[in-house]
């Protein structure tokens, strides 16, 4: 019954990315276990795994007509949400800065996001100098929520007022949100034909993947696409770092930076988009239109492109322009609400993982392929638009009972790991092994993590 749940909900995925409602290849999964959350966060993690596999299995019947079957294992879909590296003899960074947090309002609860350095630097502008949460805690608290998070947001900051699950179905952005598609599509008139060999070991080994994201979901997306052999090249501004994520998600790319703002790094950006084949980006809504590299821009510097873009709160309704996270989605869509009143418990109460991001990163891997296949099978480009948001509506409308039937997933366990150490500028670490396989083709990264900036701006073989 719980193998056949995430089954039945790749075959909704799947439809959802391509109109077909039969999955291309069998689907088997094996492992155990939940994360512990009042969602079934295990089961659409593991099919958002699945639809991304299933798509890849499409694509390589486009060489031969053959499709291999696809096998996710729960438990390493899960653990991988956590974090995929285990260090030997050194720490990771604390994912988050001593401010971020849940805050008691006057009125209800409020999430600061302070993780990037202008963020922070908001939150001090607006509330004062602080050091540590217990300075802050105060002064929150004299404040209403909703006057709190539009202080912050319209300084340039990061909140989330807490909602229920009710309240943003009746928010203007809530109801935006639930008439959008989880894939919104379109494509591009044809291009030359493409040139990938489409090798069922390495099956997008030659396809060149620009990668404009950041913290977490856009980076799993090309995470996942690097295990297949592409050529990620990660493009970050200067001074962006992201040091408690860099040796989780920088697995097997090149990671360079370039001020778009100069025109001989735009000049660099520009011939390094006409030679890829894949973006992959992250910026707001409309950002970088405002570059000077809207959807026709980039379709004109690079016919046939496959385009996929990320928005944290939709691409419509007035909050399309807002920064967001996926611990402030989970604010404002109502999970942290769920997760409160079913726990009983007297402050919110998060999905266990930043699930919304990793199982948005999987949807987005799978649009990039699925793009792929439509480049091969009519030389058209595509675009494909996703959200933090409408990923939260898919989880909380998916109203089954997995985790009774499953022992909890805690801690990783040595079996989990390769038993080949990853060296990194940091130190050695184990990887944890790939959450999903098809019959030919095993994830496997050819580059150690490494820091942003570490490579030049420009295009290496793997």
């Amino acid at each position: 019954m719980s193998s056949e749940i995430i089954r039945e909900k790749t075959r909704e995925l799947y439809a959802q990315l391509t109109g077909v409602q039969s999955l291309p290849a069998a689907l088997a999964v094996t492992g155990d276990g939940s994360l512990p959350s009042y969602y079934p966060v295990t089961p659409l993690v593991s099919a958002s795994v699945a639809v991304a596999a299933q798509a890849l299995s499409h694509l390589l019947s486009l060489r031969d007509g053959s499709t291999d079957a696809v096998t996710v294992d729960r438990r390493l879909a899960s653990l991988w949400c956590k974090s995929s590296l285990k260090p030997d003899g050194w720490a990771l960074p604390p994912a988050w800065d001593s401010l971020a947090g849940d805050y008691a309002t006057a009125d209800g609860w409020i999430r600061l996001h302070t993780n990037a350095p202008a963020h922070r630097k908001v939150v001090k502008t607006v509330l004062g100098k602080a050091n540590n949460r217990e300075e802050l805690e105060p002064r929150v608290a004299k404040w209403k929520k909703a006057e709190l998070e539009q202080a912050v947001v319209q300084a340039g900051g990061c909140a989330a007022q807490m909602f229920s699950t009710e309240e943003w179905q009746q928010h203007v952005q809530g109801k935006s949100v639930g008439i959008e598609p989880l894939f919104q599509r379109s494509l591009s008139l044809p291009a030359a034909s493409p040139k990938w060999a489409l090798d069922r070991e390495r099956p997008l080994a030659g396809v060149r993947i620009l990668d404009l994201t950041r913290i977490i979901a856009g980076p799993v997306a090309t995470r996942f696409l690097a295990g297949l052999g592409a050529d990620v090249l990660r493009i970050d501004p200067f001074g962006w770092d992201e040091p408690g994520q860099e040796a989780d998600v920088t697995l097997g790319k090149h990671c360079a930076r370039l001020n778009l703002h100069n025109p001989q790094d735009r000049h660099r950006f520009e011939a390094l988009l006409g030679e890829a084949d894949v973006i992959v980006h992250g910026y707001r809504a409309g950002a970088l239109h405002k570059l000077g590299y809207g959807s026709e821009q980039r379709r004109t510097l690079s016919p046939g492109l496959v385009d996929v873009c990320l928005n944290a709160y939709g691409w419509n309704g007035p909050w399309r322009e807002r920064r967001g996270f996926d611990s402030l989605v989970q604010m404002s869509c109502g999970i942290a609400a769920h997760g409160m009143r079913e726990s009983g418990r007297d402050k919110p109460v998060p999905l266990p993982v930043q699930a919304l991001d990793h199982i948005t990163g999987y949807l987005m891997a799978a649009a990039v392929i699925q793009g792929l296949a439509q480049r091969v099978e009519t030389h058209q480009g595509s675009e494909t638009r996703l959200s933090l948001a409408r990923t939260a509506r898919e989880l909380t409308a998916f109203d089954v009972d997995d985790a009774a039937q499953q022992p909890l997933i805690d801690a990783a366990r040595a079996d989990d790991f390769s038993p080949q150490p990853e060296h990194t500028v940091w130190g050695a670490g184990w990887r944890l092994l790939s959450p999903v396989s098809l019959t030919g083709t095993l994830w496997r990264w050819s580059l150690p993590a490494s820091p942003l900036g570490s490579s030049p701006a420009s295009w290496q073989k793997v």
